[in-house]
């Protein structure tokens, strides 16, 4: 049976908020800076007026002003973005509870469901564009498809507050005609080795030989050749199913004692991957880590931070979990087991989010649509899909 998957993206969507704080901001270019009163700061987003006069996301305060000198500028208020992102999920599930957020301003929905209390998947997305715009006051663009990935597609294709529909009978005209970077997972690494190879679109890719495309990208590879073909059967995963947990965590025994930097930063890594997976799929973050040791003789201890911003990322929980070891524990003295809890959990749409002090914001928004993406394919083609970015020593036991 055929799925109907939406996509829905929020458009401009912090400008967009700051408009409706202040409608001033609305009559003129006007973007959402970092730090507003300095020209090295970044914009974290803009209005359609400074979009059309070139300014864009993440370049620098200076940057955007020599492109438009009179362009607007408002310090970000996310706790209302939070606000406006947990109204527009609750509207969201008016439709059917399976509703997935993607980052703070996009959502996937299945409506598969539904189709015969709501209509077709193009009706329930005129639909929840027009009350996202009464109800809420901003504008979204939604994509409708038979899987995730061209949904979302689908999304990008017309803004702002636009509906496009991407089927199995019109995909090769609408998706095969695009750059191959704007599928799922292909990023500017994978841009570049796509092109040495003469693939440019992702009608380019979805008629390369697989066989090729995964022996130059690995699984990553396989899955985009998949993708451009408009194979993707992975569910929408609602954010509500770890309601009612207090803590998520991993601990390992050792094949070998951890002895110095290298194995507890790989041990640590390692652990808070799993830990942040675990949480996203639970849909929650957690406001305290903890970090638990034991050493050979059998000696215990445990300690914790309770963090200024809710996460459930990997970097930012591997952070943390590396600090108290810094602050806990002499890095020359053997470790046999080691454990990593995210605790105080709480929803991933509660909480007033602030800027991250662990890197910049927009960094941060990216940081978290790339692991849920990582979620996604780990969950296709296996926990070994995607390698941490540091030595995991197979002599740990890390590589089972």
């Amino acid at each position: 049976m055929s799925r109907t998957i939406l996509h829905c993206d929020c458009n401009s969507f912090y400008a967009s908020v700051e408009c409706l704080i202040n409608p001033k901001l609305g009559l003129a270019p006007m973007a959402v800076a970092g730090n507003p009163e300095s020209r090295h700061g970044i914009i974290l987003a803009k209005n359609e007026l400074a979009r059309k006069r070139g300014v864009k996301t993440a370049e620098t305060i200076g940057q955007a002003k020599m492109k438009c000198p009179e362009l607007a500028l408002a310090p970000p208020h996310h706790e209302k973005y939070e606000e406006f992102s947990k109204a527009a999920n609750e509207i969201y599930s008016q439709y059917t509870d399976l509703v997935e957020p993607f980052g703070i301003d996009e959502s996937w929905l299945d409506v598969t469901g539904v189709l015969h209390l709501f209509g077709d998947g193009e009706k329930i997305a005129d639909d929840l564009r027009k009350r996202i715009r009464s109800e809420l006051g901003i504008t979204i663009s939604v994509g409708v498809s038979f899987n995730k990935v061209f949904a979302k597609l689908g999304s990008d294709c017309k803004k702002p507050d636009a509906t496009t529909s991407i089927t199995e009978k019109n995909f090769r005209e609408i998706v095969y005609p695009l750059s191959v970077e704007a599928l799922l997972f292909v990023g500017k690494a994978s841009k570049a080795i796509l092109g040495s190879m003469g693939i440019f679109t992702i009608g380019d890719l979805a008629r390369s030989d697989k066989a090729i495309i995964s022996k130059s990208l690995g699984k990553v590879g396989e899955a985009c050749h998949d993708y451009a073909n408009g194979i993707d059967h992975s569910p929408v995963t609602p954010a509500h199913l770890g309601k009612g947990m207090k803590s998520i965590g991993n601990s390992l025994t050792f094949r070998r004692n951890l002895v110095g930097f290298d194995d507890i930063l790989s041990a640590v890594s390692y652990l808070a991957d799993e830990t942040s997976s675990r949480m996203r799929k639970s849909g929650v973050k957690c406001k305290t880590v903890s970090i638990a040791v034991r050493s050979p003789d059998f000696i215990n201890i445990s300690r914790q931070k309770t963090l200024e911003t809710p996460t459930n990322m990997m970097k930012e929980i591997r952070d943390v979990g590396m600090g108290i070891m810094k602050e806990s524990w002499n890095l020359k003295n053997p470790i046999r087991m080691l454990a990593v809890t995210g605790a105080n959990l709480i929803g991933e749409l509660d909480g007033a989010a602030q800027i991250s002090l662990f890197e910049d914001q927009v960094n941060r928004e990216k940081r978290v649509k790339i692991e849920a993406a990582m979620d996604a394919m780990r969950g296709k083609y296996g926990k070994k899909a995607f390698s941490l970015g540091i030595s995991a020593v197979k002599d740990l036991g890390l590589d089972e």
